[in-house]
């Protein structure tokens, strides 16, 4: 496969995306269409996908539960053995249309399932077109810990259409707002300033803002595809956030986070971090903490919580030699990987957060 896409992984706009798309499979013609999709995207964005798909191909439909609580092996065995009973083969193709739990889950399935299915990642909420649609990376919790379970190979290539986004509820937009703002720090000043002035409503700035963000995250994956070092800082923010995730997905007393609603919380955090180890400056601390609380209401985190916050960085995978490393920056767009963090400096970080 492929003669059509020179360049796996490859996103495309719109128009552009379903053309290629329609191109790719009448060059390709599979066997057998599957598109999965969850439970929200079957009903808000399988009729959008049927009216810009020019294809006659019938589709073969599998749905599995929405939410991250589901993203796990339990799902992938049912999407498996669903494929198996319908008789998917070494040339059938997998889209895979949704958020961030359908294309990690459905990327990984499509990975594994016959030694590889191709697939193609359709990303429908804000947070899969910006972040996890594009890289290939692809797996599935391992109970409540994040993304244990996985590979990383590339889509066939990727369609963002922003008309997807019309189906999203206010929460999941800001939700995918926490990936751009960190792309806005780990990049530029200059997309930073912008970024955090977003206006959803103005359609064409907001636009280019996604594509922006796209692009940033596309030339960091192409430069270190396997994170050996500049990809770490795609991180940022993430090595107390998807903690604080896990934490609130495996607690009984908390309220699930969004992702974005986690990874917003650990940019503060690693914020605060970066300023205490590296000088980052004190007033763009200030300013990033406000941008972010302008768009996140702040969580209440007691001393208890605090502490199985910091157990669960055990699991983080880039650590090493049994050490905790994040990714911390000297400034906007200045960055350090494997930097080692005390605990003493984790409960200053959530003490700063609590009283800002």
């Amino acid at each position: 496969m492929g003669n059509i896409l020179n360049e796996k992984g490859k996103v495309y706009r719109s128009t552009r995306g379903w053309e290629i798309l329609s191109t790719y499979m009448e060059a390709e013609k599979p066997s057998h269409l599957f598109v999965i999709t969850d439970e929200n995207t079957e009903e808000h964005c399988l009729s959008l996908f049927s009216e810009k798909i020019a294809i006659n191909i019938s589709v073969e439909n599998i749905t599995i539960p929405a939410g991250e609580k589901h993203k796990n092996l339990t799902t992938s065995l049912g999407v498996w053995e669903t494929l198996s009973e319908k008789g998917a083969d070494k040339n059938s193709l997998i889209v895979n249309l949704g958020g961030g739990v359908v294309t990690d889950l459905g990327g990984f399935v499509a990975s594994t399932f016959k030694r590889g299915l191709p697939f193609i990642n359709i990303p429908t909420s804000l947070l899969a077109m910006v972040d996890a649609s594009v890289g290939g990376k692809n797996g599935v919790d391992l109970g409540h810990l994040k993304n244990q379970i996985g590979v990383i190979n590339l889509p066939e290539c990727v369609v963002v259409d922003i008309d997807f986004l019309k189906t999203l509820p206010q929460e999941q937009l800001i939700s995918g707002l926490a990936e751009m703002l960190k792309h806005g720090l780990i990049h530029s000043t200059e997309y930073w300033e912008r970024v955090k002035k977003v206006n959803f409503s103005e359609k064409n700035e907001f636009e280019n803002l996604i594509w922006d963000s796209i692009a940033i995250k596309e030339e960091i994956v192409k430069q270190d595809p396997y994170e050996r070092n500049l990809r770490k800082t795609l991180n940022y923010g993430h090595t107390l956030g998807h903690a604080i995730e896990s934490y609130f997905l495996e607690s009984e007393e908390k309220t699930t986070l969004l992702h974005g609603e986690a990874v917003a919380i650990g940019i503060i955090l690693a914020t605060h971090i970066s300023a205490e180890l590296l000088d980052f400056p004190k007033e763009r601390l200030k300013d990033i903490t406000a941008t972010v609380l302008k768009y996140f209401s702040k969580k209440n985190f007691n001393k208890n919580d605090i502490e199985a916050v910091i157990k669960l960085l055990a699991f983080d995978k880039k650590n090493r030699n049994g050490k905790v490393l994040f990714v911390l920056l000297k400034d906007i767009g200045q960055y350090k990987t494997d930097c080692e963090v005390p605990n003493s400096l984790i409960y200053k970080a959530f003490e700063y957060y609590k009283n800002f």
